[in-house]
């Protein structure tokens, strides 16, 4: 095999190791968020991660492939290897950083992909030998032949999203490996809407792609699992050939959830497919009650036909459990603001909801209105020393940072308190009307009220990691118009 090094200058006493064999070795690795000195990771943020199986799936199968999630195992450096990928979050990214540095610390090469590197290339690339823009099926078995003939490009870019036909993810790198008995699918990527704070639209260019229903339906049967999570960002962009995707689940008889846009629920077609389909739930992102926010977020869509009283009414008719996610700290937000989600959640006994602080992700527009009002805290607050999850990095506008994430662990508490799990445990129209989710229900929301206290002040990145992040050789010369002009190639997302 061909020796990958020519086109890299070394900028320290660190040299990038050769393949040494024949056969390539390929170490895929899942960053964790970060970790505290001596405690165990957050159990609830132990799901399958689907990235890497999916890029497994897409390696040439005389590759041999590695896989470690950093999240329950140690990953061993010093085991031989040619190349290692690693998908990067923004709340991954310093972890990333840290372990690509110890592989090259060792002189392995590191490719870096996902979210992060999409949204902020420049930053990534000090830290990779290759970054990969976007999505990965079309050309990571050209990123793979360009390593072994030693002519690795410095960016890999997708001109187009590619079609989700024939993706055969590789589970087999998760045996032996303690995950939440949960089996993740993807049926389709992407939401067409708009929403001012989310990533995913910045990602995808507000477009959604879907596979093929057949193949999908196909891998839902390899997967032995009680409860299946179809991991789609909103499973109804795309309402027509979602309700064909549920005609087709029907003869399985299998439990399943995913996440929705609101629209889902004023459609009676649609509500009534997902409930023969086998849907247990859905998460429905309402983010807020206050109509001013909601034109602020793009998400106006939220009160149509009735609002969320309505659409309420019309998912509880069919018995669909809800996990609702609220966005605080938005410019009209109060004191007030979070006493009125908690209520409104309440009163509906919610299956589960979530109540988090808004966060600015790079590449999104509101990152860019907040930084250009000037109300960003930190310079990039997911590598700064002193942030920690939960902490709020910009200053919202009617209350106090230090406010805004109070009340959000406020809110938590109250809502995963004893007495509030026992009285939405015994809505039996829709919480208990199913045994196996009403069992469930205690043990979602037992480790939701212990998150309460576990996640907020988490460190991002190993808190006692003591090496140096020592950048890829050639940071000098990769600059924003060499991203600009981009590679041949793309990433697998997340």
């Amino acid at each position: 095999m061909a020796i990958p090094t020519p086109w890299w200058s070394p900028v320290s006493s660190v040299g990038l190791k050769s393949p040494q064999t024949e056969t390539m070795k390929l170490t895929i690795v899942h960053p964790c968020i970060g970790r505290r000195v001596g405690q165990p990771y957050i159990r609830a943020w132990q799901m399958e991660p689907l990235p890497p199986a999916t890029l497994a799936g897409l390696t040439p199968p005389d590759v041999t492939v590695a896989f470690y999630d950093d999240r329950m195992e140690p990953i061993p450096y010093d085991e031989p290897t040619d190349l290692v990928a690693i998908s990067v979050e923004t709340y991954t990214a310093k972890r990333a950083y840290q372990i690509a540095s110890e592989y090259r610390r060792r002189g392995v090469p590191v490719v870096m992909g996902g979210f992060h590197a999409t949204l902020v290339p420049e930053e990534v690339s000090e830290y990779a030998e290759a970054i990969v823009i976007g999505e990965a099926e079309q050309l990571w078995g050209q990123l793979i032949e360009d390593f072994r003939a030693g002519r690795l490009q410095r960016v890999y870019r997708s001109v187009t999203r590619p079609p989700l036909c024939n993706l055969k993810p590789d589970r087999s790198i998760f045996k032996g490996k303690n995950y939440l008995p949960i089996g993740l699918v993807e049926a389709g990527r992407g939401c067409h809407f708009r929403c001012e704070f989310c990533a995913i639209q910045s990602y995808f260019n507000s477009t959604q792609t879907r596979r093929p229903t057949e193949e999908i339906i196909a891998e839902i049967r390899t997967i032995n699992r009680k409860l299946i999570f179809i991991v789609d960002d909103n499973i109804t962009s795309n309402m027509e050939q979602a309700k064909e995707f549920f005609r087709a689940l029907i003869p399985l008889k299998i439990r399943w959830v995913s996440q929705a846009s609101i629209n889902a629920a004023h459609d009676e077609e649609f509500l009534r497919l997902l409930k023969a389909s086998g849907c247990q739930g859905l998460l429905i992102g309402f983010e807020t009650l206050n109509p001013a926010n909601l034109k602020q977020m793009q998400k106006s869509f939220n009160t149509m036909k009735g609002g969320y009283e309505k659409a309420l009414e019309n998912l509880r008719r069919h018995g669909i459990r809800l996990y609702i996610t609220f966005i605080l700290g938005y410019d009209e937000d109060t004191d007030d603001t979070f006493e009125e989600a908690l209520a409104f959640a309440q009163h509906h006994k919610f299956y589960i909801t979530a109540f988090n602080h808004l966060t600015p992700f790079p590449g999104t527009p509101l990152y860019a209105r907040l930084e250009q009002e000037g109300r960003l805290l930190f310079d990039k607050w997911w590598l700064d020393p002193t942030y920690r999850y939960n902490m709020i990095p910009f200053q919202p506008r009617r209350m106090s940072p230090e406010a805004v994430q109070q009340r959000c662990v406020e809110a938590r508490a109250r809502f995963y308190s004893i007495p509030s799990i026992f009285k939405r445990s015994l809505d039996f129209q829709v919480n208990a009307s199913s045994p196996f989710m009403w069992w469930n229900f205690f043990i979602i929301n037992g480790i939701l009220r212990r998150e309460v206290s576990q996640r907020d002040g988490f460190p991002l990145g190993d808190e006692g990691y003591q090496g140096e992040l020592i950048k890829a050789s050639h940071a000098e010369l990769l600059g924003s118009s060499t991203i600009a002009r981009g590679g041949r190639g793309s990433a697998t997302r997340g």
